[in-house]
């Protein structure tokens, strides 16, 4: 399912919030199709790589390089990344009173088909499509015309960021701990979402520590964290060796 030129290529990124540096140096390709699981202790750098990357305000890139499909994607405003493709989730998604779900999706989804040089979608149109993946993943329909996230549990939050990943299909997608929260059907939804997408070339990275889902998703490998740059790279045999002595590594395992 890859291919040979990565869809998102990140080199030597380095990232402060306020005066505290915290990412390193961290590098790694995301290529069409791909799915890369990226683990870490807390605070090792993991959500700040997805902030970074989709243009938070606090999160200072101080050096380093992100390309998405060959574009330069720090040059670019936060909305203007998410118009050339890429799709970041929150660890914790954020209410958004006053704005319905639905209006939310569809003007963020026309916004991405007006820099492609498409049609927008009516109402209609799109309501038909919404329906039918919040069928898929779960989620009441109901919810679609209520206020974004607002009253909404945990995991219909993380339901409702799959929702929206689901229709904006993006280039790339990196998602924070998008399991948190779910019962088993979610991480379902998650685990059959994200083969869907994978199937049709969307790249993903998944940060998360929860071992069975990371099984099910079958990545093509798996990232290991630590103070702000990649310590360990491997298969899903890393992260079964995670769950099983934690982040604290064996020297000789890290060699290994």
């Amino acid at each position: 399912m890859t291919q040979s030129h990565p869809l998102l290529q990140v080199r030597d990124l380095r990232v402060q919030i306020g005066e505290r540096t915290v990412l390193e140096s961290v590098s790694l390709d995301v290529a069409a199709g791909s799915l890369i699981v990226l683990m870490g202790a807390n605070g090792s750098g993991k959500s700040t790589l997805g902030m970074a990357l989709a243009g938070h305000p606090n999160y200072h890139v101080t050096g380093g390089q992100a390309l998405l499909a060959g574009q330069d994607l720090l040059a670019l405003e936060a909305h203007e990344r998410a118009r050339a493709g890429l799709f970041v989730s929150f660890q914790s998604p954020p209410d958004i009173p006053g704005v319905k779900n639905n209006l939310f999706i569809r003007t963020a989804l026309n916004a991405q088909r007006e820099a492609r040089g498409e049609e927008p979608l009516d109402a209609f149109d799109f309501l038909a499509s919404a329906k039918q993946s919040a069928q898929a993943l779960g989620l009441p329909q109901a919810m679609l015309g209520r206020p974004v996230n607002e009253g909404f549990s945990g995991g219909e939050r993380k339901r409702n960021e799959l929702l929206q990943l689901s229709l904006l299909k993006p280039r790339v997608a990196l998602l924070d701990e998008i399991d948190s929260g779910m019962d088993v059907d979610g991480v379902r939804a998650v685990v059959t979402l994200l083969a869907r997408l994978r199937s049709e070339g969307v790249g993903v990275v998944v940060i998360s520590h929860y071992l069975q889902m990371i099984e099910q998703l079958e990545p093509d490998s798996v990232l290991r964290l630590d103070a702000g740059r990649i310590a360990e790279t491997g298969d899903v045999e890393l992260a079964r060796s995670i769950a099983q002595t934690g982040f604290v590594r064996p020297r000789e395992a890290v060699e290994a």
